[in-house]
Parts: structure tokens; C-alpha cells; sequence
């Protein structure tokens, strides 16, 4: 009761904060993602008498449509699901991830490793085999996991989830200025490839996503879909399992096995979805309940057992020391993370170790001393994805994250969407935990997650980023536990990133305190000062009088909703 009670302080006195990316208000649902086409059809699920899961879903359809090379039905989707009145203990936890296609042979791109990505994005091989193109699709689980979703928990039928997302790919949408951008952003990397690159290299992508001139819509612009809109017209029809059995498996399976992909008509046949339980994990009196192995979950809980023995508050938010603090505990859980996390149908992962508050003090006692923590490069998924975070009235909580990767450009003709390119973040060398198998899913940073006081909800929330997921969710959580800051709030305090041998830092740390921690360890300016470090997206649920509010991470052009 009295970690319970120090929430309610925390939640109720905190400094309001008013903008367009967030929203407070005592009603009884709310619905937060970073795109607000899907955040609008998502609350009018809920308006219309749905619940939480449904809501989740129909956002998570409309996502795919209006942010077609973030997710997709050609993509894979992770859930954190807690039931009205269940406790902590019972959350559920739904994981769809894409899976190598049964033709993939560990060595088979050993002669063409360049190296890692050095943002940490997947491994670059020549003629980016395994980043653009059908060799780069790995069996998509999306649609299964969605439909698992409605099916068990949801209160609407796959028709009415599927309706609002085929109205928007008929109609259009207007392509809103962030979407825009990224269609302009070149590469980094000469190795690498633009969002546009994924477009130009298929042909059914450029007749798509391309205007009359061969330029990206730019905002303002109408972009409209019918293939797409289709695809999920069929799905409405026949049932998801058209996806894995049916006539759309044919074609899909069709189409890579004639472009040499790796994906077989029976590795959709046989696809199952992996239904462990979640993390669980304890952090200043909290239940804090995340994703499994290979995603980032355990990683999380690691990171925020280190904190745990430190007074945060005492060295002050985003101080040199405070930075220095929570970066090294950041490294010495990825030091972890590298060394141990795989997929646990193919690797034994030491859960129970990792996870550990033994572990956590081994950890500090390193830190304290100054001791160096050395960590294996092992690069993290693509930036590009999405998430959706929704409370009902009745008190269902979903946190939902899907992804396409970064897409690998490839639409089968007459289909409208993308596949994802996951296969860029297999290790491409042969006896390493993450290296390439037969069925066989990648790391993620992947971490939607629910907080529970006294095993009532308290926060839920989730982000897109990749390894940077971890570290954005890490760091929102610890801005509002031990801070007391409110959603908003947490979502917009500058951030930063350690997985390795540098400090990376939003650009609007000043850099007087960048000069301070550089006496101790490497920082790096990232040229971002919003976004770059997960979008987080998040809702807090006051346990004593159940008001909500939500934030939208303002790197994004996302908003929170709330439904009276």
C-alpha cells in the first residue's frame, strides 16, 4: 500500500503539462500511438462499446496503412496484455515475430559480410542481400498475432477491426509532414539504405508510393492505397488464416519462392505464434512486466535493478553524474544482452540470472570501482517501427508494439503491402547465439510493458527504436518513479544511450555537461533534439481514483485520446 500511495503523490501533484502530444482527463479509456489517423480509429473502437484489445488492434490496422514501411501484415507483433481485475502475475504476454524461412542455411552469406551497421542497425553484406529485396523477408506473423489478439480477448469481430483500416487505403489519407521527411532522408551509410532506396528497388512499391513524376508524396499530399485496401477486404472476407492457408498464402509464397526468398508456402502452413510468459521484475516497489527472450525485456529489468541501489534523485536528473550512472548501468545490462539473449527455442538464456537483484549488485560493485564492462558487438533491429498503448474503462491495458523492420521494399503484385526485412539482423557468421537458422527469430529491442502497484496498473507503455526501445522505455519509467514527473513530462526530458563504448546524447544536453562526463567516458551528440531514442508512448492510470493520462513522445507527430 505505501508504494501505492507514493504513486498516487507522485501522479496527482506532478506539474501538469498541456500540448498537443498529450492529454489529461479522469475519463475512463485513452489510446496513445504515434500516429493520429490509427489513434483516432483506435478510440472509436472504444467510443462504440470496445474494449482495450480491440482498440489495439483496429489502431494497429490503420498504423499499417498511414506508416507503411514501419508495420504491416508483412511484419511481426509483440503484446503485453493485462484482463480487468487480473494481477500482475497474470499478464499475458503474445509474441508473432518474423522467423527465418526454412531455406536459409547459417553460412550462406559469410562471404559477403562488410561489417556492422556503426549505429548499431543490422550487419551490412554486399549488394544488401539481406536488407532490401525477397532474400531479406522473413515469415511474417502479424496478422496471426492480431487475430489471436481479437480472437481470445477482443469484443469485436475481425470484420469490424479490419473496416476503418480498408476505409483509409480506399480513401487516402494526407501524408503528414514527419512521414514526408523520411521519404527525404538519405542514408547515413553508402552500405545502408533510405526509407525512398526500399521504394526505388521494387517495382510494385514505386507504382504505389510513387507520384506521376516519380517523386515520394510529399505532405499535404493524398496517398491512397486500393491494393492494400484489397488485400484486407479478402482478409475480412475469408479469415486470417487466408494469410497462412489460403489463397493469399499461395500468392505470397509464390511470389518469394520465384524471386529466390528464403520464405516456403510451409513455413506460413506451419507458423505458430510463442506464448511465454512475460518478464517479471521488481523495481522501488513496483512490478514492472515487459517482453521475453530475444526481445528486450529481460535487458530493461537488468538496467533498472543496477538503479535500484543508487538515490537518482540525489544526483539530480541529467546531471553529469546522473548521466555517467545510468549510462554505465545501461552498458553493463547489454553486456548481458549481447553475451546471453537469443532466441530460447534455439539457445539457453539464463533468465533467472540475468534478471536477478544478485546480478544488479555484482553489476554496481564494477561500476562503483571504475572496473571497464566489456561488451560484444552485436547490432540491434532497424529504428523503424511502431506502438500502441491503450486503458479502457474496465480497466484492460495493451501494450502493443509491430514492426516491417525497416521493409524490405517488396510488394507481391496486386497485394499493396510490404514485407519486412528482418533477416538484415541475423548475425551472418556461423556459432553465434543470434546467427542465422531455419525458423529461427533475431534479437529486438522490442519492451511494451505494464507497471503495477499493489498489482493494479499503474503505467503502460511501449515504444518504436530498436535497441533504443530499452533505454527510451528505461528512462520514461525512472523520469516518473523516481522523479515524479508526469507523462508528458517524461516523454519530453532529454535522453541519452549507452550500449557500448559511447555515451550517446539528444542535443539538447548542454554541453557543459557533456564536458563533465567526457573526464570519464566517451559522449557523442546526436544531431537529433527530439526522436532518435525510442518514441515513447505512454498512459498512467491514477490506483486510487483511475483518471489516466497519456503522452506521445513529440519526436514523432503522434497524440494521446482520451474517451469519456
Amino acid at each position: 500500500m505505501v508504494s501505492l500511495l507514493i504513486l498516487y503523490t507522485v501522479l496527482h501533484y506532478s506539474t501538469l503539462f498541456t500540448s498537443l502530444t498529450t492529454k489529461e482527463t479522469p475519463m475512463p479509456g485513452m489510446i496513445v500511438a504515434p500516429e493520429p489517423i490509427a489513434v483516432e480509429s483506435g478510440a472509436r473502437a472504444l467510443m462504440n462499446g470496445g474494449n482495450a484489445i480491440d482498440a489495439a488492434v483496429t489502431c494497429a490496422f490503420v498504423q499499417m496503412i498511414v506508416n507503411p514501411q514501419m508495420c504491416g501484415l508483412g511484419g511481426y507483433a509483440l503484446a503485453v496484455v493485462r484482463l480487468a481485475g487480473e494481477p500482475a502475475a497474470r499478464t499475458i504476454l503474445l509474441d508473432a515475430p518474423a522467423l527465418a524461412g526454412s531455406r536459409v542455411r547459417s553460412d550462406m552469406w559469410v562471404d559477403r559480410v562488410i561489417g556492422m551497421n556503426p549505429d548499431g542497425w543490422g550487419y551490412f553484406l554486399t549488394d544488401k542481400v539481406n536488407d532490401v529485396g525477397y532474400r531479406a523477408i522473413c515469415t511474417p506473423g502479424a496478422v496471426k498475432g492480431l487475430a489471436t489478439l481479437l480472437e481470445r480477448w477482443g469484443s469485436i469481430s475481425w470484420a469490424q477491426a479490419l473496416e476503418p483500416a480498408i476505409r483509409v487505403a480506399e480513401e487516402g489519407f494526407m501524408v503528414d509532414s514527419v512521414l514526408a521527411s523520411r521519404w527525404k532522408t538519405r542514408a547515413l551509410y553508402p552500405e545502408a539504405s533510405s526509407l525512398l532506396d526500399y521504394i526505388l528497388a521494387n517495382e510494385e512499391a514505386r507504382r504505389i508510393y510513387l507520384t506521376a513524376d516519380g517523386r515520394p508524396y510529399d505532405e499535404g499530399m493524398i496517398l491512397r492505397n486500393p491494393d492494400y485496401a484489397r488485400t484486407l477486404r479478402r482478409l475480412a472476407d475469408a479469415g486470417p488464416d487466408d494469410f497462412y492457408h489460403g489463397e493469399l498464402a499461395q500468392r505470397i509464397a509464390g511470389d518469394i519462392t520465384a524471386n529466390d526468398g528464403f520464405v516456403t508456402a510451409e513455413d506460413l502452413a506451419d507458423y505458430a505464434l510463442r506464448e511465454e510468459p512475460p518478464t517479471i521484475g521488481t523495481y522501488r516497489g513496483y512490478t514492472i512486466v515487459s517482453s521475453q527472450a530475444p526481445h528486450g525485456g529481460p535487458t530493461l529489468i537488468e538496467v533498472l535493478n543496477i538503479l535500484e541501489g543508487y538515490d537518482l534523485r540525489e544526483l539530480e536528473h541529467n546531471s553529469a553524474d546522473y548521466i555517467l550512472t545510468v549510462a554505465m548501468a545501461m552498458k553493463a545490462a547489454f553486456a548481458d544482452r549481447n553475451r546471453f539473449i537469443g532466441d530460447p527455442a534455439f539457445e539457453a538464456v539464463p533468465l533467472d540470472r540475468l534478471t536477478s537483484k544478485e546480478r544488479a549488485a555484482q553489476w554496481r560493485t564494477r561500476i562503483d570501482a571504475r572496473q571497464p564492462i566489456d561488451v560484444e558487438a552485436l547490432p540491434g533491429g532497424p529504428p523503424d517501427t511502431t506502438h500502441v498503448s491503450v486503458v479502457d474503462a474496465a480497466g484492460n491495458c495493451v501494450a502493443l508494439t509491430h514492426s516491417l523492420g525497416m521493409s524490405s521494399g517488396v510488394i507481391t503484385p496486386g497485394l499493396g503491402f510490404m514485407y519486412n526485412n528482418s533477416m538484415i539482423n541475423f548475425n551472418p557468421i556461423p556459432g553465434h547465439r543470434n546467427s542465422i537458422a531455419p525458423r529461427k527469430g533475431r534479437t529486438t529491442g522490442m519492451s511494451p510493458t505494464i507497471v503495477y502497484a499493489d498489482n493494479r496498473p499503474v503505467l503502460v507503455l511501449g515504444a518504436p527504436g530498436a535497441n533504443r526501445i530499452i533505454t527510451g522505455v528505461l528512462q520514461v519509467l525512472v523520469n516518473i518513479i523516481d522523479f515524479g514527473m508526469s507523462p508528458a513530462e517524461a516523454v519530453q526530458a532529454p535522453r541519452f544511450d549507452c550500449q557500448g563504448e559511447r555515451i550517446v546524447v539528444q542535443n539538447r544536453i548542454p554541453e557543459y555537461i557533456c564536458d563533465t562526463v567526457r573526464e570519464h567516458y566517451p559522449v557523442v551528440r546526436a544531431p537529433q533534439s527530439y526522436g532518435a531514442f525510442g518514441l515513447v508512448q505512454v498512459i498512467s492510470i491514477d490506483p486510487v481514483r483511475g483518471g489516466l493520462r497519456g503522452a506521445s513522445d513529440p519526436g514523432g507527430a503522434g497524440m494521446a485520446l482520451h474517451i469519456g
